[in-house]
């Protein structure tokens, strides 16, 4: 009974998600047909209220928007979470581990507009201190990192509480310090759950919404530096599916295909990756 109820479980799952990719295909075929998927590739901007003779549909700017914040949000949140990790499961007392846990579990639940809110009032007056106008991808790496830190952290805390406990006996009897049991022992062995660990982060990154719509200054154009405006794909749909039409609308669904593409390059890259180990 148990097994019938878990495999409809996953059918049902498993059909939502084919038929939200199949719902975004039938809504982005007019526009893959009247555009043309080279168009959104080669156009020089953004500017599609001319519809497919008179506009331009260029994504690239946002695409590169997209994955400029996804990395650079990763590259902080990724070690930063891993030490916050080991410092829970191997430094910290078992009271203040517990209490850094329950803190992250509570950073993991505020809402992204609380922290586009934040970004916004408070970190983005300071970079414009440092350097007008404010608005900008370091702004929005910094946010998205805050934000999936506590994902990352407590997935890793879990995949390092998950090592048995013979590998640290085994690697304290040879004579190994706790450094290099954590590095030479225990992080090879939850490499598998920290790899899971940095998708869920990249994914909750790269489709993150109102955070960076808040404090990204929504400037459709490639980044060239940190203080840049920018503007993500997923801020564009955000912005423009409420008066779009036609095809300008068709196109936003194209954006949407695109961010889902890009999530599917990701999981084929972490489960290559997985399979070269």
């Amino acid at each position: 009974m148990l097994a019938a109820a878990l495999r409809a479980a996953a059918f049902v799952c498993g059909a939502f998600v084919v038929l939200m990719v199949l719902f975004v295909l039938r809504e982005s075929w007019p526009a893959l047909r009247e555009i043309g998927l080279s168009r959104f590739f080669t156009d020089p901007s953004w500017h599609p209220q001319g519809g497919a003779a008179a506009g331009t549909f260029g994504l690239v700017p946002m695409i590169t928007a997209s994955l400029a914040l996804t990395a650079g949000a990763v590259a902080l949140a990724a070690p930063l979470g891993l030490l916050c990790a080991l410092f829970c499961t191997d430094y910290a007392p078992l009271g203040l581990a517990t209490a850094f846990r329950r803190l992250m579990e509570v950073l993991a639940g505020i809402p992204s507009v609380v922290y586009g809110f934040w970004g916004l009032v408070v970190l983005v007056p300071l970079i414009n201190r440092w350097q007008p106008p404010g608005a900008s991808l370091l702004a929005g790496i910094l946010v998205l990192a805050l934000m999936i830190l506590p994902t990352m952290a407590l997935l890793a805390q879990t995949a390092i509480a998950t090592v048995p406990a013979d590998y640290r006996r085994g690697a304290a009897a040879l004579g190994l310090t706790r450094v290099g049991t954590l590095w030479g022992v225990v992080l090879p062995a939850a490499r598998s759950g920290l790899y899971t660990a940095a998708l869920l982060a990249v994914g909750r990154a790269i489709g993150e919404t109102m955070a960076v719509l808040m404090v990204c200054g929504n400037v459709v154009r490639s980044p060239s530096s940190l203080f840049a405006p920018v503007r993500a794909l997923t801020a564009n749909i955000a912005l423009e599916m409420a008066y779009a039409l036609d095809d300008h609308r068709s196109a936003l669904f194209v954006s949407g295909l695109m961010l889902a593409a890009m999530v599917v390059v990701l999981v084929l890259a972490a489960e290559r990756l997985r399979a070269c180990e």
